[in-house]
């Protein structure tokens, strides 16, 4: 067993606790949810980037490649100043939902290198230009941009075009559990000599003023290059800087002052290193060289070309090895990363599918945050400070009393999306599990318990507002992460992960059925399900319009659940035969919800459309004829996700589940006849649960498979190209509404415009079909075959296929005969530059027709999946997590 399994088992097992120290610093914390205490809830105005510098926040801390301990006491970052920028660079610049003409936006140039599961080894690479930083172009310039122009980014602006800039490699290695070196190796790319200041700067998290710390922490100088960091709980950290830096103290405290032109109640102020470097102002630092914020100053020259190093150790109390070198360690820890990932890689053949999957890998795990929110303490304010306004008490998530965050969770995007989001993370947990199983599943469950999940079932969206509904994956990512960790586990399932995980999905079942279909006739509103942009209007208000809407999407998701849940019910059968009881449970609901797909409250109205046979939402208005909403989109796909093949094995043993399955099979025809048929056994005995029958999943794959509508070079779009010569408009109380096929950035204002499901292509939607695809060939057993792409001529089987759109995602990223990576467009730099081209930046969501990257930049969680697919790629046909490979013998037609 390599050394970094060995870790992983140490600290699942309590014995030493490996992941005490990790990346666990959010890249903004200005403009979130959590810090607003403004009056109207305008958080991006609340606290802004210009005052983050001065202001101590209250919920967390913020910095550039920083890391901290698992409760955020203590924390480590690195900030830079070339000479001539107006401040410091502490935090990443970008901005606003508001500035940005396709909302939020980071403007910097950093990606995630390296990272294994324990923080035992990490790496990453911070672009800091040369000349001053254009802060006023990148708002300026957005600003008159429209939403039908392209974000307006920092290598637009032309900083880079001379590489007058420095590559700053920032790497981290545990020598043990608390004896950490930190290295950041500065290269000067241009043609003359550069100046820079590195500044490894620690500080405590303020939370002092809550009253309930008996004892100030406090970090105080020791000697020319050592500092102790102090507190009553944790004791003693002691950091080592090689070299003779400037040691530079101030506290974490808000420069009330200059933010709000009152008086300081504290005389040492946390923008005081800041003020120090940019204008000599030393009236703020503490000249007793303690507090509890500080840095070690450190001025370099780097000649053209060359490169500098600055090194810090930190070490707790004892455990300091003093045998061993900062460089031994690095280059161990570096050695063993390798390892790790030589085997979690052996079946990836391709160099540039190894660089893209590890990079994809290290995101995963440099995603990870400390995320704190008392909601009800949020409301109410603390104690003599942030008195939030009256409103707020009946405002944003003020049913959500009962929410306590306090946790490191995967996030979507550590700047774009500082926040945990539901659907998000149950698509991360998949690539994770193949590196770190248990954290995969301490997530899942995470979300799950008490303090998390509402008292109703609901399941927490995200701060924005956690009422707010994404799509029930959570059952999916739950079954899928426990088949991943039996493979790799021998065969041997976490059956407390699975059973504690499936008895809270039972309450969030209970709340979709109670919440989203209040008529109790099996068809789900849903509304918003995270699909932002993909309707003609938002779809969680369509009570503006006095009307109710029928979803296909939602519903299907509901038939996916049913049957995720089903799966999770014969699986735990194995432990405990009780649960073949709550299988029938699931199937019932799987067949009634099918059902009523084709029947809505037995009026004959059908979300399944026969003219142009496709799935499409219906909406419902006081005295009129429901509307069928043609727009082809993905919500016309999702129904095929609702697929599950089971082999009869599982059924034995079972004769109440049996029982009530022949039941229905003889007492309920016209539902057994809507669903695949479970009569005639398929490949290896599986029977088959799916949605779609012969004819219509044929229909909905012609159509997915057609490049004039879905298919794209690089996946399978949201919406259909078709609309792009031929919109959808409906007529709304007096308002024209339309839905155009639009491949790139959003042209709608529609949830703030910053991300668009009307033609892009999104890893979550097209993993989620090219999963289902390999299920419906388990039990076709290879023998069935589907034209590819449509009007080809060309037929393949439906692994085949799945195969096939994998490698199109995959194509985003992986370099084309050109020497180019679609993802970076016609971005000559980040094509042909040996300093940015094998540099891999994980984005939101992807242009339809050139794969461009668009939206959120760094690591958006879901599209970690390329790290799966590229795994599956790479696995023999027909083999699947729970079963071996097998060959087919049966032929099946449609």
């Amino acid at each position: 067993m390599n050394i970094e399994k060995i870790r992983l088992e140490e600290d699942r097992d309590r014995k030493k606790h490996w992941k005490k120290w990790g990346p666990y610093l959010t890249e903004r914390q200005w403009g979130t949810v959590r810090e607003d205490y403004s009056l109207d809830g305008s958080a991006w105005e609340n606290v802004t980037h210009e005052e983050a510098r001065s202001k101590a926040y209250r919920w967390g801390e913020e910095g550039i490649g920083g890391v901290c301990d698992y409760k955020q006491k203590l924390c480590i970052a690195w900030a830079f100043w070339n000479g001539k920028d107006p401040l410091i660079k502490e935090r990443l610049f970008g901005l606003t939902g508001n500035q940005g003409n396709h909302g939020e936006d980071v403007k910097e140039i950093y990606y995630y290198l390296d990272s294994t599961p324990t923080h035992s080894y990490m790496k990453m690479l911070y672009k800091y230009p040369q000349r001053e930083f254009p802060y006023s172009d990148l708002i300026d310039e957005n600003r008159r941009r429209t939403k039908a122009d392209k974000e307006y980014e920092l290598i637009d602006t032309g900083i880079f075009d001379d590489d007058a800039y420095f590559d700053i490699f920032l790497e981290y290695a545990k020598q043990d559990i608390e004896d950490l070196v930190g290295i950041a190796t500065i290269h000067n790319r241009g043609s003359e000599d550069a100046e820079i200041w590195v500044m490894p700067t620690m500080w405590f998290r303020k939370t002092w003023f809550t009253g309930h710390e008996p004892f100030m922490p406090k970090l105080y100088k020791t000697d020319e290059n050592n500092i102790t960091a102090f507190s009553p709980k944790s004791g003693n950290y002691f950091f080592n800087f090689e070299g003779t830096p400037e040691l530079k103290f101030c506290d974490n405290e808000t420069n009330r002052e200059k933010l709000y032109g009152i008086k300081n109640e504290k005389k040492f102020l946390k923008d005081a290193i800041n003020d120090y470097l940019i204008d000599g102002n030393d009236n703020h630092l503490n000249p007793d060289d303690f507090g509890t914020k500080a840095a070690a100053i450190y001025k370099l020259t780097i000649p053209a070309g060359g490169k500098e190093v600055v090194k810090f150790r930190m070490t707790h109390q004892s455990m300091t090895d003093e045998t061993v070198t900062a460089e031994e360690i690095m280059e161990n820890r570096h050695n063993e990363a390798d390892e790790f990932y030589l085997e979690i890689q052996k079946r990836v053949k391709d160099a540039d599918h190894l660089n893209i999957q590890r990079q994809a890998y290290a995101g995963m795990m440099w995603s990870k945050q400390f995320y704190y929110y008392n909601v009800e303490r949020w409301l109410e304010g603390d104690t003599g400070r942030y008195v939030p306004p009256v409103a707020r008490k009946k405002g944003r998530n003020n049913k959500w009393r009962h929410l306590q965050n306090y946790d490191i969770i995967s996030m979507p995007d550590k700047w774009e999306y500082p926040w945990y989001a539901a659907w998000d993370l149950a698509f991360h947990c998949i690539p994770i599990a193949r590196i770190d199983p248990d954290f995969a599943k301490n997530q899942l469950v995470l979300l799950l318990n008490e303090w998390y999940m509402h008292p109703n079932g609901q399941i927490p969206a995200y701060e924005w507002n956690f009422s707010d509904v994404n799509p029930p994956v959570h059952a999916y990512a739950v079954q899928r992460v426990y088949q991943i960790d039996k493979k790799m586990n021998g065969g041997k399932g976490d059956q407390e992960f699975l059973e504690r995980a499936f008895h809270k999905l039972m309450l969030n079942f209970t709340w979709w059925i109670n919440q989203k279909d209040n008529d109790g006739k099996n068809i789900f509103e849903g509304g918003f399900l995270g699909l932002d942009n993909i309707s003609v209007f938002d779809r969680s208000h369509a009570h503006k319009y006095s009307g109710k809407l029928e979803q296909a999407d939602a519903t299907s998701w509901m038939a996916m659940f049913s049957l995720n849940m089903l799966r999770i019910s014969l699986d735990l059968c194995a432990f405990n035969k009780v649960y073949q009881f709550t299988a029938t449970k699931f199937l019932e609901h799987f067949l009634y919800i099918a059902g009523a797909m084709s029947n809505i409250s037995g009026e004959n109205i059908s979300l399944w459309d026969d003219e142009d046979n496709f799935f499409y939402d219906v909406l419902h208005l006081p005295g009129k004829e429901p509307k069928v909403m043609k727009v082809k989109s993905i919500v016309g796909i999702i129904p095929l996700f609702a697929v599950e093949p089971i082999r009869e094995e599982m059924f034995e043993g079972l004769p109440e589940f049996r029982r009530r399955m022949d039941f229905f099979m003889r007492e309920k025809p016209k539902l057994a006849a809507l669903v695949s048929s479970w009569i005639q056994p398929g490949n290896e005995k599986r029977r088959l649960f799916s949605l779609l029958r012969g004819h219509r999943m044929k229909s909905i794959l012609q159509k997915m498979l057609n490049p004039q509508e879905f298919l794209s070079e690089f996946g399978i779009r949201s919406l259909s190209k078709a609309h792009e010569k031929h919109p959808y408009s409906m007529r709304m109380n007096g308002d024209v509404l339309t839905v155009r096929y639009t491949p790139g950035e959003s042209d709608s204002l529609m949830f703030g415009g910053n991300s668009n499901w009307r033609g892009p292509i999104w890893f979550p939607i097209n993993f989620l079909i090219i999963e289902s695809l390999k299920k419906f060939d388990f039990y076709y057993g290879g023998e069935f075959s589907i034209e590819y792409p449509t009007g080809s001529g060309n037929y393949l089987t439906m692994d085949l296929i799945a195969k096939e759109l994998s490698l199109r995602n995959m194509k985003i990223f992986m370099k084309n005969e050109h020497g180019y990576r679609p993802v970076y467009g016609n971005c000559k730099k980040m094509q042909e530059d040996p300093h940015f081209k094998d540099y891999i930046l994980f984005y939101e969501y992807f242009h339809g027709e050139d794969g461009r990257g668009l939206g959120a930049s760094h690591q958006t969680g879901w599209t970690g999946l390329v790290a799966e697919m590229i795994h599956k790629y790479y696995k023999e046909k027909g083999e699947e997590e729970d079963a071996p490979t097998t060959n087919a013998t049966t032929l099946f037609r449609i």
